[in-house]
């Protein structure tokens, strides 16, 4: 189970990178695993303000779709549009390729309630 260090996560199985204010946002390892083979990726939340936890968009796997919970409330001003053609990036680069959004966060305060890699990590049972 891949659970890079230098990332945030939610309870809700999203990874979260963050560079000054801007936040990159996508799924984690063990979730694209519990989904399956991701065919669609939908982001209709794009310029819009959200508060931290409201749904941001969904993905959908061959068995089920789930929704995608914004970690950090802000701004969300990109969506990585690469999915929109080989959504598989989710499955095979999750924390690469397979970025879903990019959020200009409003509150960085909320940091402190994600969690780290290891807290992450015993949540998982990794």
């Amino acid at each position: 189970m891949n659970i890079p260090t230098n990332l945030k996560y939610t309870k809700d199985h999203e990874w979260v990178l963050v560079e000054g204010d801007v936040a990159t946002v996508g799924i984690t390892d063990f979730a694209q695993k519990e989904l399956g083979d991701i065919v669609y990726v939908e982001v209709e939340t794009l310029d819009q303000t959200l508060s931290k936890d409201e749904v941001f968009g969904t993905v959908e796997a061959v068995k089920t779709v789930s929704d995608l919970f914004l970690p950090l409330s802000g701004e969300i001003f990109e969506f990585n549009e690469s999915l929109e053609t080989t959504p598989e990036n989710v499955n095979t680069d999750p924390y690469g390729e397979g970025w879903m959004i990019k959020v200009k966060v409003s509150d960085l305060s909320e940091m402190d309630q994600l969690l780290s890699s290891e807290d992450y990590a015993a949540l998982i049972g990794a």
